[in-house]
């Protein structure tokens, strides 16, 4: 009997997450340094939260908890040589490890650069390429990885000359005591690799400043308060996940509960799970596919509102890709009886070089479309060759505190209210520049203005995305977008987003024409040949034109590195003969 009390006694304590609510007085990202943040935060008792694949807690990680690894990591980060602005590669596994190594090259007066996990394409020697070209961009000291990548991450790192070393035998080193050296806001804080940049990377420095200054435009274009709480599956490789769902929750005060990546994609709905569970739970975002996933995930015999309690979730964001307002639909009809309400979506818009944040919806405002007539995008006059359709351009918001939105022509010169054209921002967080790349700084940034890459226009005070400048398809002289052919395509039975991928190619005489790779699961070849003369028909009828359809292998298209679509490196795969079509008779 006393044996059993000692063995029950000596049961480790069930773990406890960081609270939602805090006597810490909240301060909205108003530091001069991102160390300086942290600094603050810990001095609460909020943190972040880990949880595994079924969403049950494993590891409740305090603020003040992270600090001391962080100095810990810095002191250790000295002893082995490294000094201010050297650049240390961390692979950016979702966990504590990654945590307060991020901080710790922080607090040493280095510049953390979060490097990408493995995906599913390509396999072992695409990643370690991947991390090579990575490497050879930023020209770290040494690349810090999870101990199961070490065959994989310690391969890129001797590729590209760089020390390697595991995360679980680096902490084990001694971490004596050092001075830190003092950041000031204007010093880099990151480097951040904004999405596909993989053979050509594109290394995004951004200062402690600019950093700030987004986060807090999060904290006040939320609304954040006191009982908010955040749940994440994002990625902190991306910079949703790393600015927005890691590094904003330090400087706002956020407890966050974290979902890895991959377990998401094996079990979306654990996020909505984990959602529900936790009561305070009232933040989190999604690209579209996200939402898209778990809206076909939930079973039609299943009541939503058996399972989830989404009543609480009242900043539901959205960005990263194309915000379609088909899913958003689908996603609300699916979940409404879990008492998720439509006006809890937060469209927003932003990219890397501005940190993050460019534009966030106000909330409460949900989801908002206009129809724009397709010759407005195409560049036609209308009724010249066709009757008149209309596209749904979602609204993404008014622009993020400090920040300023126009629309120019491809002259630089500015277009009124409701004109598309190409949009340019400017405001504190823009990034100071691509690293080590002035010619490719140069050609997107121009008197404190970023040429963002996208077009849109603005309405009302209010900026709505039409796509990508550089994915647009130009056919004798008229604009096509690649989104309206997928969509076309996504409307025949047995295809989904992510399935098709459009994009320009040129014939062999020299004529530019749309080329659409579509992912078929089908293994019979009578029926792919029905398949993709059924695409054919319905591209031609929405387009006006004769595309190149190739059927193309499930789980092919190649995504970025927040799970979008990249058209760009399709197409360079497919011209390289590095997708195989299958082999189809004319």
């Amino acid at each position: 009997m006393t044996t059993d009390v000692l063995q029950q006694d000596e049961r480790p304590a069930a773990l406890v997450a960081t609270p939602t609510a805090d006597s810490l007085p909240r301060r909205f990202a108003d530091f001069d340094t991102l160390g300086a943040a942290m600094d603050y935060a810990a001095t609460g008792a909020r943190g972040l939260n880990f949880h595994d694949a079924r969403g049950s807690l494993v590891r409740a990680y305090p603020f003040r908890e992270m600090r001391q690894d962080a100095l810990a990591m810095a002191r250790r980060l000295i002893a082995a040589g490294i000094t201010p602005q050297d650049r240390i590669a961390l692979v950016a596994e979702t966990g504590p490890e990654f945590a307060a190594l991020f901080f710790g090259v922080i607090y040493a007066g280095a510049w953390p650069v979060p490097l990408p996990l493995p995906t599913s394409f390509g396999g072992k020697d695409s990643y370690i390429e991947q991390l090579r070209v990575q490497l050879s961009s930023c020209d770290p000291t040494m690349l810090i990885y999870p101990p199961e990548l070490a065959e994989m991450a310690g391969a890129a790192a001797r590729a590209a000359g760089v020390e390697g070393i595991d995360w679980t035998e680096f902490a084990e080193r001694a971490a004596p005591e050092v001075a830190l050296p003092q950041a000031r806001g204007e010093d880099i804080a990151y480097l951040q690799y904004s999405s596909g940049s993989t053979r050509f990377p594109h290394g995004v420095a951004i200062t402690h400043h600019a950093l700030l200054n987004n986060l807090a435009a999060h904290s006040h274009g939320m609304e954040v308060v006191d009982s908010d709480r955040c749940v994440s599956w994002l990625p902190w490789y991306h910079d949703m996940g790393l600015v927005g769902c890691f590094l904003s929750p330090v400087a706002n005060q956020v407890s966050t509960d974290y979902l890895k990546t991959e377990d998401f994609a094996r079990r979306p709905l654990a996020w909505l799970d984990l959602i529900s569970r936790n009561e305070g739970t009232t933040l989190s975002y999604s690209p579209t596919f996200g939402y898209d996933i778990c809206a076909r995930r939930i079973s039609t015999q299943i009541k939503a509102g058996d399972r989830f309690d989404l009543s609480r979730w009242r900043v539901a964001g959205n960005g990263a890709d194309m915000i379609r307002p088909d899913v958003m639909q689908s996603f609300v009809d699916a979940f409404a009886d879990a008492g998720f309400k439509a006006s809890a979506f937060l469209p927003s818009y932003g990219l890397a070089e501005a940190t993050l944040a460019v534009s966030i919806m106000p909330p409460g405002e949900g989801i908002r479309v206009e129809l724009v007539e397709e010759t407005q995008l195409s560049g036609v006059a209308a009724g010249q060759d066709r009757p008149q359709r209309f596209r749904a351009i979602v609204n993404c918001g008014k622009p993020a505190r400090d920040m300023t939105i126009e629309i120019r022509e491809e002259d630089g010169t500015p277009l009124p209210e409701r004109a598309i054209g190409k949009v340019w921002c400017t405001g504190p967080s823009l990034m100071v520049g691509y690293f080590r790349d002035e010619a490719a700084t140069a050609a997107c940034m121009a008197d404190g203005w970023l040429d963002t890459g996208d077009m849109g226009y603005l309405s009302d005070g209010y900026i709505y995305i039409v796509g990508r400048a550089k994915d647009m398809i130009i056919v004798n002289g008229r604009n096509h977008w690649p989104q309206d052919i997928e969509w076309a395509v996504e409307q025949l039975p047995g295809f989904k987003a992510g399935d098709i991928a459009a994009f320009a190619i040129t014939t062999p005489g020299g004529e530019e024409t749309p080329a659409v790779l579509v992912q078929c699961r089908s293994s019979d070849d009578a029926e792919r040949l029905r398949l993709r003369e059924e695409i054919r028909e319905r591209v031609r009828s929405v387009t006006g034109m004769n595309c190149v359809i190739e059927l193309i292998p499930p789980r092919t298209l190649p995504r970025t590195s927040s799970g979008k679509l990249s058209r760009a490196k399709a197409r360079n795969l497919y011209l390289s003969g590095d997708i195989k079509p299958y082999d189809m008779a004319a």
